[in-house]
């Protein structure tokens, strides 16, 4: 470098370019194939448009959302009451983003639910995540709110605002707003994923359907949506609810923000503690019937946490590829090292496996919602199996990838610091690792359809690959047994269904190599448990052209 003396130190060079004006969509042809093999066709423009946004300016966006991170802001400078979150100017524009390109609605805006919206709904997500994930999450719960709604006596005026592609921040009442966005608030101290120790009352008030709730939650997202679904104890049992932010006459409904969580990641996104004290709510389907109303919620929360993994993985693996491309170390490209080639390979074969795993699942469950029994069979057992593995696998990915620009992708400017920090949350957002695999139990025990079906799955596979009939025949015979006894192990039990989920899908991809490459890496017995550890013989050469 020189500066005015003349005092030069040295040139600046085997450094990458900047990683600027990224198509995400046209860039990954994994995803594009998933999106047509599933039936998602016909969007193409849409999803187009949405990538080069996604890898241009909302990945800037996203940088300066995560930075300048929520406030809370109990009181004004007057000693009122207002509640309130201020996020970045960042923030608001990506959510405008989303709500305007259909992540928050698409699946739900064009009449009756279809899988191929919610195939092209899930590669949306799948792009915007990429860019953001602390977004992802109001977006993820307005999608998901918005068929719950829709079916509930008296509030299909919500459901129409929450499918609105109209992006909507000011604090006002609903009625004053073309478009919303809805959180959730389950989680209490005394129970966390065991909801049913919940401890909020919900008192009914003379108005039909109208509620007053007393208590707490301690973890509730969104603070600033314009209303929420929450669990409470009825009369009649636990209930699902919809408690507005602000009551009709404009006034703050009784809902006390206490604190903003600290969080490790997520920090373009506000999490809160809160109680409330006697706020209005409205019943969402039956007294001792919340959990039962909330499960159509789960099944599209769930699904985006497997597509926020997969995008996760496909972002840092695009960090890591640029990197290797580039930087040469020992007189050749990192990406000609044979050993970084391994490397680089085995995070293709993750990534794009887990891109068509969560593409499927979005198939089965947009088939399932319209009315197709073995998809809603499959998508019940799948997103739980697809759930567990994909957020399982994540972390440690992203860190591999971490490790392919070596310093420099411990330093926040390369964005992989905050790919690991968001890692973790999809595993445990949404009922944890332990609650999917006992998920996937009690659907094999309790609802037989979900069986057959996971194992007609497999079967369209069948008579291919040699490593996955084998496991084909072990879930025959798991089928046919009794499931008491299973639970200590059902971890490892469902990581074998994932693996074999994903080969199956992957084999009908039509790129043999890349089959063979994930079915010799991941079912055979010899596997190696890190990545970079693919079987000697392999041709990594079709599966790196492909990235």
């Amino acid at each position: 470098m020189r500066d005015d003396r003349g005092f030069h130190t040295h040139t600046v060079d085997n450094q990458p370019p900047g990683l600027d004006g990224l198509d995400l969509w046209g860039g990954d042809r994994a995803l594009r194939e998933a999106v047509a093999r599933e039936g998602g066709s016909g969007r193409e423009p849409l999803l187009a448009e949405y990538g080069r946004l996604a890898g241009g300016e909302m990945l800037r966006l996203g940088e300066e959302a995560n930075r300048d991170r929520p406030r809370l802001r109990t009181h004004d400078r007057f000693g009122h009451r207002i509640d309130r979150v201020e996020f970045a100017d960042a923030y608001h524009r990506l959510m405008a983003l989303g709500v305007g390109h259909g992540v928050s609605n698409h699946s739900w805006r064009e009449g009756p639910t279809d899988a191929a919206r919610l195939v092209q709904r899930a590669a949306l997500t799948f792009l915007h995540h990429q860019a953001d994930a602390g977004t992802t999450c109001p977006l993820t719960m307005t999608h998901a709110a918005a068929p719950v709604l829709r079916a509930a006596a008296g509030l299909g005026d919500w459901a129409d605002r929450a499918v609105a592609p109209a992006y909507d921040p000011r604090d006002v009442p609903v009625a004053d707003k073309r478009g919303i966005t809805l959180g959730m608030g389950m989680t209490e101290k005394q129970g966390g994923s065991d909801v049913r120790a919940n401890s909020t009352r919900a008192e009914p008030l003379a108005e039909a359907g109208a509620y007053r709730l007393v208590g707490h939650k301690w973890f509730f997202s969104a603070p600033m949506s314009d209303g929420w679904l929450v669990l409470a104890q009825a009369p009649g049992g636990l209930g699902c609810f919809l408690l507005p932010r602000r009551l009709p006459d404009g006034r703050l409904n009784a809902l006390r923000l206490l604190r903003l969580k600290d969080k490790l990641g997520n920090w373009s996104n506000a999490s809160a503690e809160v109680e409330f004290e006697g706020a209005l709510a409205y019943g969402v389907g039956a007294e001792g019937r919340g959990v039962a109303t909330i499960i159509e919620m789960v099944a599209h929360t769930r699904l985006d946490c497997m597509v926020g993994a997969a995008a996760q993985m496909r972002m840092a693996l695009v960090q890591a590829l640029h990197h290797a491309r580039h930087r040469r170390a020992f007189g050749r490209l990192l990406v000609d090292q044979p050993l970084m080639r391994n490397v680089l390979a085995d995070l293709v074969l993750e990534s794009e496996a887990a891109t068509a795993l969560s593409m499927r699942v979005a198939r089965a469950v947009g088939a399932g919602a319209a009315g197709d029994a073995a998809e809603a069979a499959l998508a019940r057992v799948a997103t739980a199996i697809g759930k567990y593995w994909l957020c399982r696998r994540a972390p440690a990915f992203v860190n591999e990838a971490q490790e392919c620009l070596g310093g420099a992708g411990y330093v926040e400017e390369s964005m992989l610091p905050r790919l690991y920090r968001e890692a973790p949350l999809n595993a445990i957002w949404e009922g944890c690792s332990n609650i999917q695999c006992l998920d996937v139990l009690r659907a094999l025990a309790r609802e037989p359809g979900c069986g057959r079906a996971l194992l007609a799955e497999l079967e369209r596979s069948a008579g291919v690959d040699e490593s996955l009939d084998e496991e084909i025949e072990v879930f025959r015979r798991i089928l046919a047994g009794p499931t008491d006894g299973l639970e200590a192990g059902a971890r490892f039990l469902v990581e074998r269904l994932a693996l074999a989920l994903q080969a199956a899908i992957v084999l009908r991809t039509g790129h043999h190599a890349l089959a063979d490459a994930f079915c010799r890496s991941r079912l055979d017995e010899r596997r190696g448990l890190a990545f970079g550890t693919l079987p000697p013989g392999l041709d990594f050469a079709p599966l790196l052209a492909g990235a």
